[in-house]
């Protein structure tokens, strides 16, 4: 089972995850976009268990302290295979559109994931979806009925398109293949309130027509 803690970071308010599994202590961030005290701290009164730095895709407000995080605890950063590019390019990841932000200096993923991959946080299995339109790198976790959706699905809304490698089609596909994943998990997005995929189905403008 997998405690979540959530830390909003960076000034546009990304949401950032703690997993903890309740039986071994071992711990993962969500999309470090930015330097979070309170987290750090959090970690470290746990036990600093911290195994990975995940990340749904390579916009800087969600990558932008994963390497750091990372490096700190000695943990691993899995990524969606296209991240690493963004993890490269300064352009593509729009910070350098966002000079008070700071600089994102290039680094190497420890493990790119593919559709469908999974890896393991104690005794509980994640598994990888691709979910591009948001971004070409977009992706998703799911686990014990949570999806981690980043900014690709919104309680009641979706993820913009409108940036480099987003595309409406993509995201049109992924909104759908959301929509029909079983059951009622709860969704977990990259900024605003937390929602469960029922209340999507109902809701959500997008998902509604699909």
């Amino acid at each position: 089972m997998i405690k979540i803690m959530v830390f909003n970071v960076t000034m546009i308010m990304t949401n950032c995850y703690l997993l903890t599994d309740e039986k071994s202590g071992k711990m993962a961030v969500v999309d470090p976009g930015g330097k979070s005290d309170k987290l750090i701290s959090k970690i470290n009164k746990s036990g600093g268990k911290l195994e990975y730095v995940i990340l749904t895709h390579g916009h800087y407000d969600h990558i932008g302290y994963s390497k750091q995080l990372a490096d700190m605890f000695g943990a691993k950063v899995i990524c969606p295979r296209k991240t690493q590019s963004f993890l490269n390019d300064n352009v593509l990841n729009h910070s350098a559109f966002h000079p008070d932000f700071g600089e994102i200096k290039p680094y190497k993923a420890d493990v790119l994931l593919d559709d469908g991959d999974t890896f393991t946080l104690g005794e509980t299995e994640i598994k990888f979806i691709e979910t591009p339109g948001h971004t070409e790198d977009s992706g998703c976790y799911l686990f014990d009925n949570i999806l981690i959706s980043g900014d690709t699905l919104f309680c009641e809304s979706y993820g913009r398109t409108d940036l480099p490698t987003g595309n409406d089609e993509q995201m049109i596909d992924s909104i759908k293949r959301l929509k029909n994943l079983d059951g009622n998990p709860d969704v977990l997005p990259g900024h605003g309130m937390l929602s469960n995929l029922e209340h999507e189905r109902k809701f959500n403008p997008l998902m509604r027509r699909l």
